[in-house]
């Protein structure tokens, strides 16, 4: 998927507003968004937008698990025109803001599954709202760690045993202390909209509680209200069907960027079955933290985000900026 010979059609312009649109759709930390395009004869390159980094990710791991998921919709999007994504990830070792290089490879028709995974984005969400209280469909977990694979991660269930305990434990006492963190309760308050707002960017009041659910198996939200009485959700409700992480080989910025692509392509499917998830991506922003859940839970890679995956019937999703806010000309 990497040979510069395989690319065969130029970018149309009504293609690139389009193949943006659909990058945006990706999930992102508090709904951030940070990512610009920029468009080239024969490509489109991906690129970190450092000034939506949150306070907390000094590094950039979150902004690149976000860039990550991005990649992921933009590659979807080229499936739909008819071509074969060709990516070049992290292309050019002095630009460091650029992440990937995308253009038309190979023409091939897009498959059923692919058309299923497009056709989920605009209704695929972050929950944290309750779930219903139902199982998952049968299979569906087996498939997502499928869809892991393909993007060089893993998804790793956690049962209710031992390993559930101690992962709740530690992501608890990392939430309580992170919440003290004077810029990590900055990036909330600059990140989360009031009832009404007409932005396009940040967490909106419909998609979080007023006060977070700290029981019924439920692992612990950010408390993006922080006491002001804007969350619109109620956080009361059954226990998620199922938690998972994420892990990946190693913990480079490549690493960060398949974990995110392994994110949409797990979320992604999931929403074709109306299965969502809360995303955890706050206990793992100290890098000491993902290793000691890596060493506590045995686990066979670096954790990046815990998942917890519930079915709702919801189609509320997240506002995106327009693509002419996100393309560099």
């Amino acid at each position: 998927m990497s040979a510069a010979a395989d690319r065969q059609a130029p970018i149309l312009p009504g293609q690139a507003d389009y193949l943006v649109a659909t990058a945006a759709r990706a999930p992102s930390v508090h709904n951030t968004q940070p990512w610009r395009f920029r468009i080239r004869p024969d490509a489109l390159e991906l690129y970190a937008d450092p000034a939506r980094k949150l306070r907390v990710d000094p590094l950039g791991r979150e902004m690149l698990i976000s860039c990550g998921a991005a990649l992921f919709g933009l590659r979807l999007g080229i499936r739909s025109l008819g071509f074969m994504p060709v990516v070049e990830l992290l292309p050019d070792k002095t630009r460091l803001a650029l992440l990937a290089r995308v253009s038309l490879g190979q023409a091939r028709p897009m498959t059923g599954s692919e058309r299923q995974l497009l056709n989920a984005l605009p209704h695929r969400h972050t929950h944290r709202g309750p779930f219903a209280a139902e199982p998952l469909p049968a299979g569906l977990l087996a498939s997502m760690q499928h869809d892991a694979a393909a993007e060089a991660a893993t998804l790793a269930l956690i049962g209710r045993g031992r390993g559930y305990e101690p992962l709740t434990d530690i992501v608890a006492a990392a939430g309580r202390r992170l919440d003290l963190v004077p810029r990590a309760r900055a990036d909330m308050r600059d990140w989360t909209r009031s009832p009404g707002s007409a932005a396009r960017d940040g967490v909106p009041a419909s998609a979080f509680a007023a006060a977070a659910d700290h029981h019924r198996g439920r692992l612990p939200q950010r408390d993006f209200d922080l006491g002001r009485h804007l969350g619109q959700l109620t956080a009361d409700g059954p226990a998620p069907a199922a938690t998972a992480l994420i892990l990946t080989p190693g913990d480079s910025r490549g690493d960060w960027l398949c974990a995110g692509q392994a994110l949409h392509r797990v979320l992604a499917h999931a929403a074709t079955r109306w299965v969502f998830a809360s995303l955890h991506t706050q206990p793992f922003e100290a890098g000491a933290i993902r290793s000691l859940i890596r060493d506590r839970l045995a686990l066979p890679g670096v954790p990046q985000i815990i998942l917890q995956l519930g079915c709702a019937q919801t189609t509320r999703a997240t506002a995106r900026r327009p693509p002419s806010d996100v393309i560099d000309l």
